[in-house]
């Protein structure tokens, strides 16, 4: 096939340069696993040229690295989680230096826990505040890279999946970043480690060429890549053909669709999750009626704050109040429509390690009562959460209700009661006082308790 790398030739040339990488230096690599058909390619070709080194040449470690976001789509974080397990007996089974993981963003930092606990407003389609992918996906895999370069090496090289092929401008990235007659690149954010692209001058075409035609579709490590090519065809619902790859006398369709997560408001529609869905997928429906439902109301004033978090107010363009996180009321709404959801799907969709990190966030910042989260998924679920018994109110509901009335008597926002009661609570075993009285100096300082004044002084200046 002409200026193709599946070639025979060209790809043990591939392979070769691979293997002459690795055993240039005794930097450990880390491959970037996502389960596409890049990175999947990029797995295969590695795992063949460690089979070809002599024991004594496999000199140092393989980490093939995955990330789960804690909202992926079910059907590739089943496939993926199959993949990462194959992988790690097969490299037992061979002997191979390989070592593959899945990490994760800590819980109290998860997509949930910034939706939910913390009232993070989802991310804009138009890619502002899209604080999603570093927290979910990036510092997860950054972090794990560094733990290797702390407890491993002093450097360590970073395969990833990526092409010029696949866009005009990750081409003129990638061309940008390319050092004369070198094949590592330096790494964009840390400082330790090197890239190396080695299927970087493929076409997408030699990609599937690659997993499909290679040893007839098998991967070295126990699964065929047909599993994949039905993953991409059920995604794109038959909306990206490419060529070479037949399925019952008829060309398959698949080859561009990126699996994304299932709740991504980044994009206006979902089209990986509507394809599994259009394929017959059904299950599936819940979940793209719960992303669609929370589009609806992102930017629905009754579902959100005047004011940031730190209590800083802002205007838009045409001189108007901007939202804030959303609201305490909004977020026990988004939980609840989260937790039926789960029960639809019969799937984990928020784990107890969330469920238990947004409760902290709630008790640290909204709850006097301290059980609006354990109580409400014991409605709706009917079992306890395991630390409901240890949770017991700040102020009992009569107390609280006499604050309530205090306040709208002598015309003071509840929320700052509620706030300066759990900014005393939180700060009470400190010996040094200094921080108790900072911590409520700030609460009664934030701008939104003193805009409207603060607005007439600019006014009349």
């Amino acid at each position: 096939m002409e200026n193709s790398y599946f070639n025979e030739n060209t790809l043990d040339e591939l392979i070769e340069e691979i293997r002459y990488v690795y055993q240039s230096d005794k930097r450990p690599w880390v491959i970037g696993y996502s389960g596409g058909k890049d990175s999947t390619a990029v797995v295969m070709l590695v795992y063949k040229m460690l089979l070809r080194l002599k024991q004594e040449e496999r000199t140092k470690n393989v980490y093939i690295v995955s990330s789960d976001t804690l909202i992926e789509n079910p059907l590739i974080k089943i496939y993926l989680s199959k993949m990462i397990k194959l992988l790690g007996e097969a490299a037992k089974r061979d002997n191979l230096p390989i070592k593959s993981v899945m990490v994760k963003p800590p819980a109290n930092n998860s997509f949930w826990a910034n939706v939910i606990g913390k009232g993070y407003p989802t991310p804009r389609m138009n890619g502002t505040f899209r604080w999603c992918t570093d927290k979910l996906k990036i510092n997860p895999s950054a972090d794990y890279i560094r733990r290797i370069i702390k407890d491993e090496a002093e450097e360590v090289v970073v395969l990833l999946g990526v092409r010029k092929a696949e866009s005009i401008a990750r081409k003129k990235r990638i061309e940008g970043r390319e050092l004369a007659n070198r094949l590592l690149n330096r790494h964009e954010t840390i400082n330790e480690a090197y890239v190396y692209n080695p299927i970087v001058e493929l076409t997408t075409e030699d990609v599937w060429n690659v997993l499909l035609k290679l040893d007839n579709g098998k991967t070295p490590w126990g699964s065929n890549n047909s599993e994949l090519v039905s993953l991409y065809a059920d995604a794109d619902s038959g909306d990206c053909p490419f060529a070479g790859i037949h399925a019952g006398g008829q060309t398959q369709s698949c080859g561009n669709s990126r699996f994304g997560c299932w709740v991504c408001t980044v994009v206006k529609e979902d089209k990986s999750l509507n394809g599994f869905i259009k394929s017959g997928h059904r299950e599936l429906i819940p979940l793209a009626e719960f992303r669609k439902w929370l589009m609806e109301i992102r930017d629905n004033p009754q579902y959100r704050e005047k004011r940031k978090r730190n209590g800083s107010v802002y205007e838009d363009k045409e001189g108007n109040i901007g939202f804030g996180p959303f609201n305490w009321e909004a977020r026990k709404m988004i939980l609840e429509k989260l937790i039926r959801t789960q029960q639809k799907m019969n799937y984990e969709l928020i784990t107890l390690g969330e469920l238990k990190a947004i409760d902290k966030i709630w008790d640290d910042e909204l709850d006097l009562s301290r059980r609006t989260l354990v109580d409400l998924y014991k409605n709706l679920t009917g079992v306890s959460l395991p630390w409901d018994n240890f949770k017991e109110a700040l102020i009992n509901t009569e107390t609280m209700n006499r604050l309530e009335q205090l306040a709208e008597k002598h015309d003071v926002h509840f929320d700052l009661v509620r706030n300066i009661i759990l900014s005393v609570y939180n700060n009470k075993n400190y010996s040094n006082k200094k921080i108790l009285r900072e911590g409520i100096e700030k609460l009664l300082n934030q701008q939104w308790l003193h805009y409207d004044i603060l607005k007439e002084l600019e006014n009349e200046n």
